[in-house]
């Protein structure tokens, strides 16, 4: 039986304006990723990665093009519309973590819960238990800046997961951490699926 595609680009363009000259991020990419999936996009450094992981997540708008989440045509929604899209399907794990700074670990897994209107006991129930997935139960008290690189980014994924997304995005998830580090952080991206099911 044929999994439901969650994204699909259909001749996706990006142009930037950079001064007088044009940048082609993107030329025509057509792709689809169905529920399920684990996708990796590889390629040398600005070859459009990013800008493509931002067209799949709805923070940037094609050019041209179109782009499906969840079969919905998302050409004519509106910022707004956007926005809920986001809060509700897609999980961003960044490069950077942007987490916040002042913010304890289990601040910063529930904060994306609160934007939702989520009851504050669900929230940190739920929040606890995507600490504990990605190991952090024992920081969950700890301000990002009391964390190392690696436990910064779990506390990014446990956010990214935190209103049970329909597709997790993740920009060079490992590219900030030692090797050693990055490899656990690929094997816990490749079991979370597991424990959240």
């Amino acid at each position: 039986m044929r999994k439901q595609k969650a994204l699909e680009l259909r001749n996706i363009k990006r142009t930037y304006l950079l001064g007088d000259t044009e940048v082609h991020a993107l030329q025509g990419i057509t792709m689809h990723v169905e529920k399920g999936d684990f996708v990796s996009i590889t390629g040398p450094s600005g070859s459009g990665k990013s800008t493509l992981l931002h067209i799949l997540g709805c923070l940037d708008t094609p050019t041209s093009g179109k782009r499906y989440v969840d079969g919905h045509d998302t050409s004519k929604m509106d910022d707004n519309a956007l926005a809920v899209i986001r809060r509700k399907k897609v999980g961003f794990i960044f490069q950077q973590y942007n987490l916040l700074p002042r913010f304890t670990a289990l601040e910063n897994v529930t904060f994306p819960m609160w934007l939702s209107g989520m009851h504050p006991a669900e929230m940190k129930e739920r929040a606890g238990h995507l600490l504990d997935i990605v190991g952090l139960s024992h920081r969950k008290y700890h301000s990002s800046s009391q964390l190392s690189g690696g436990e910064r980014q779990r506390v990014a994924i446990a956010r990214a997961l935190s209103n049970e997304p329909a597709y997790l995005l993740a920009d060079e998830p490992t590219g900030n951490l030692d090797s050693k580090t990055g490899k656990e952080i690929i094997e816990l991206l490749c079991n979370v699926r597991k424990e959240e099911t």
